[in-house]
């Protein structure tokens, strides 16, 4: 198995980027994922989120539906070296 960090990677996060607005956003990625995914995908950034409020671990997977396991994953990519989900959250804090 190839790692994540490649060309076709790299190729779709610059398509990401290159989006405009909300509505061309919703079209790509409902092009690109099954509705299924696009939930799974919102209730991990959700729970993300949860997490930086120090919501318990039971109360998000109450309102996610995500398994404890799935929200240490999330708890562990938070607080890890890459910084993605903490880049996303400053972004969309109200100015």
């Amino acid at each position: 198995m190839k790692k994540w960090n490649n060309q076709k990677t790299e190729e779709l996060l610059r398509a990401v980027l290159s989006l405009k607005n909300l509505e061309e956003s919703k079209s790509f990625f409902r092009d690109l994922l099954t509705e299924k995914e696009l939930v799974e995908f919102g209730n991990r950034w959700q729970a993300a989120q949860m997490l930086e409020k120090k919501i318990t671990y039971a109360e998000i997977g109450k309102k996610t539906g995500l398994s404890p396991r799935t929200i240490a994953r999330i708890s562990k990519w938070l607080n890890g070296k890459l910084g993605g989900y903490k880049s996303g959250n400053q972004k969309n804090q109200p100015s």
